[in-house]
């Protein structure tokens, strides 16, 4: 059988396949999708420690404050359900504490905050704990107790993140901070002793069921102004006998033997005045008592102080070791420390 010819392609048709298009397909490079950016989502409280103003806290110990991504969800969660703060009526302030820690191995003394709760467990009060500021120092003459106002400080609602939306008066909010609008931008325009009061503030609280320290106290501070330097000294008109104490003095060249009965009237006038200022701190104190309602007795016998520390994370030291329940002398040492 034979086989046909294979044909031959004429220079026409050679022209033709030449002219033609390739039909190869381009390999497609794909572009690479862009990474999905994550967002850590706010926690609906999460900046509940820092709206509450730290009083006391120095100004230029500001930025130290906040250096760390102090974490408080122990607080926040205390007023999720099944939290001990859940549905209560609470007022909140906030403090400062120069505490040596450990960071990243390195020892060194930071500002550590703290937020002080002040929970009426029985009742709801209707009246905040205090509307005063005590502001005292070593370098003070005398305390003074003044209106909150009069530092630019009141107690304010506290709307979570995701309620900031609505009208505050609709929310009903249980959270009150205590918060300040004095800027820090406006300090250079004020007074020296003005911007240095901020710095002596503790927040002021009256407990008329307890005694105050002062109170009980038997000592007195003395500052005699002896001609060749002054006499400074405690003296306990309980423990102490006056001539005693002050033979001593003179023994120890305190004090000038020449002036022994002036110093010892001095003492005995600091005395008489400590003794009246107890006396009537006393009465003022019943007196308060048997003018008060029922309602606010239940109030100031039902009230509780929690401080709450941040939690430890890898972003701030751990303050674990340096927790401590004392607040303040006016409100004495917290309930519970968390």
């Amino acid at each position: 059988m034979k086989r046909k010819a294979r044909r031959e392609p004429n220079k026409k048709e050679e022209s033709k396949s030449s002219n033609a298009p390739s039909r190869a397909k381009r390999a497609k490079v794909s572009k690479p999708e862009p990474e999905a950016e994550f967002f850590e989502e706010k926690r609906n409280m999460e900046d509940l420690w820092k709206e509450t103003f730290p009083v006391g806290t120095e100004w230029d110990q500001f930025d130290l404050l906040y250096q760390f991504k102090w974490n408080f969800s122990n607080l926040e969660q205390a007023f999720e359900e099944g939290g001990k703060l859940y549905g209560k009526k609470v007022y909140l302030f906030g403090c400062s504490e120069p505490q040596l820690v450990s960071f990243k191995g390195e020892n060194k003394v930071i500002c550590v905050p703290a937020v002080v709760a002040i929970e009426f467990t029985q009742v709801v009060s209707p009246f905040p704990p205090s509307d005063k500021i005590g502001i005292n120092s070593v370098q003070r003459e005398a305390e003074e107790i003044v209106p909150m106002k009069q530092m630019k400080m009141d107690w304010v609602p506290y709307i979570p993140l995701e309620n900031r939306e609505s009208q505050v008066d609709r929310l009903k909010t249980q959270i009150f901070i205590l918060s300040c609008t004095q800027r820090r931008a406006a300090l250079k325009h004020l007074k020296i002793d003005r911007v240095k009061k901020y710095e002596y503030c503790l927040p002021y609280f009256y407990q008329p069921f307890k005694e105050d320290e002062l109170e009980q106290s038997t000592e007195v501070q003395i500052i005699f102004p002896a001609e060749s330097k002054p006499v400074f000294c405690e003296f306990d008109w309980e423990f102490d006998d006056l001539e005693e104490f002050t033979d001593k003095l003179i023994e120890a060249e305190e004090l000038d033997a020449d002036q022994k009965d002036a110093f010892k009237d001095f003492v005995k006038e600091k005395v008489r005045e400590a003794k009246k200022a107890n006396r009537e701190a006393r009465e003022a104190r019943k007196k308060a008592i048997e003018e008060m309602s029922e309602e606010t007795k239940a109030a100031y016998e039902s009230i509780k102080f929690y401080k709450f520390y941040p939690v430890q994370t890898d972003d701030s030291p751990n303050v674990s070791n340096v927790k401590a329940p004392f607040i303040n002398r006016y409100y004495g040492k917290a309930h519970e420390v968390l």
